[in-house]
């Protein structure tokens, strides 16, 4: 049986995953002001729980801080911003499943 205990990895990111038919969920780590760049899912729902450490959450410029046990929703179109506090932080996020990315073959007149 495969291990898919959560690992730390130092460098910060997702550490584990799973999916579903319906669902994604991930483990994501971030070091001390560690985090991904500021950016707007405009796809999904999100929901994040705080399982250790602590983290701003930035929702359309509004901060907030989360510490472990704590759950946020983020709206999908909402511009975030996510710091991992000063001791790091380990949260899970889960949405509806993404479907696979496809290659289209180009239109004739579609050009390229």
């Amino acid at each position: 049986m495969e291990d898919t205990s959560p690992t730390t990895t130092g460098r910060g990111g997702p550490v584990w995953g799973i999916a579903c038919e319906d669902l994604n969920a991930t483990v994501v780590e971030w070091p001390g002001g560690g985090g991904p760049p500021e950016h707007v899912n405009a796809e999904r729902d999100i929901v994040l729980v705080v399982v250790s450490g602590s983290v701003e959450l930035a929702l359309d410029g509004e901060p907030r801080t989360l510490s472990a046990g704590e759950v946020a929703v983020i709206p999908k179109g909402s511009t975030r911003r996510i710091v991992a506090g000063p001791e790091g932080v380990r949260y899970v996020t889960v949405h509806r499943r993404r479907e696979g990315l496809t290659i289209e073959p180009l239109s004739a007149t579609g050009g390229g």
